[in-house]
Formats: C-alpha cells, sequence, structure tokens
C-alpha cells in the first residue's frame, strides 16, 4: 500500500500545477491521478527514460536490460517496505515501553 505522504513530492506539487497552467482539466487529471494512489515521480521517470534511453540495437539486450531495471526497481520497492515495516515496530517498541513506564509511575 502506498504512503500517502509520499504522493506529494516536489515533482508531483510541480506537475499539478503545471497541469493547472497547461489547460485546467488536465490539472484535475493530474490531481485525481495523485489522489487515488499515483505515483507522479515514477511515472514521469519512465516517460523521461523512454525518451532518454535509446536503443542499443539489439532487442535480446534491450529486453535483458529492461527485466533487469524493472526486477531492481521493485527489489527497491520491497526494501522500501521492509523499512517502513522496522520502523513502525521500533515505534511500537518505544510505545509499548513508554506506557509500561507510564504504568509503574502511575502505580507508585
Amino acid at each position: 500500500m502506498k504512503q500517502s505522504g509520499r504522493r506529494w513530492t516536489p515533482l508531483a506539487v510541480a506537475a499539478l500545477v503545471l497541469g493547472f497552467i497547461v489547460w485546467w482539466p488536465l490539472g484535475l487529471a493530474v490531481l485525481a491521478y495523485i489522489l487515488w494512489g499515483g505515483d507522479v515521480d515514477t511515472s514521469v521517470r519512465h516517460a523521461v527514460d523512454q525518451f532518454r534511453t535509446p536503443s542499443s540495437g539489439n532487442a535480446a539486450f534491450d529486453d535483458y536490460k529492461k527485466e533487469t531495471l524493472d526486477r531492481l526497481e521493485k527489489e527497491q520497492a520491497a526494501f522500501a517496505e521492509f523499512v517502513e515495516h522496522l520502523r513502525r515496530s521500533r515505534d511500537r517498541e518505544e510505545f509499548e515501553r513508554f506506557m509500561a513506564e507510564r504504568s509503574k509511575a502511575a502505580e507508585a
């Protein structure tokens, strides 16, 4: 599940503002995309990569390269989820420790 805080990156805000400047329905479309969980950063990165990354001339190599980059992107997303899980676990432990100390202080 995407974090709501990650949706509002500087690039997402810039895309939203630019969308409204260019044509207001485009701005509304960008806003809807962001609110329904779209990741503007990834979408823009993919669009830029399509124009920036020229073909090597070898279809097999290009397919291998694309698969490798997709795999790395998935691993990066999985790692980000893992780190978030660790942060939540640490926060939960700290909160439980606080509550235990607080209950001890109340009993004394």
